[in-house]
């Protein structure tokens, strides 16, 4: 509750974020995207890449 509170108090302060993602080799927001290319970043599997480990040949 007082989180919400918080929220209501600050909108004002609040801006509106534009996400992008590369499609196809260029950046695009994701806000323009059609139904199917929505479904379609929805359904992405996201990763953290670590460190490869190598191994002698």
């Amino acid at each position: 509750m007082k989180n919400e509170k918080t929220l209501e108090n600050l909108q004002h302060k609040r801006t509106k974020c534009i996400v992008y993602t590369r499609v196809m080799g260029y950046h695009r927001p994701i806000e323009s995207f059609n139904i199917g290319k929505i479904g379609e970043h929805r359904e992405r599997r996201f990763f953290i890449e670590s460190a490869m480990h190598h191994h002698d040949r």
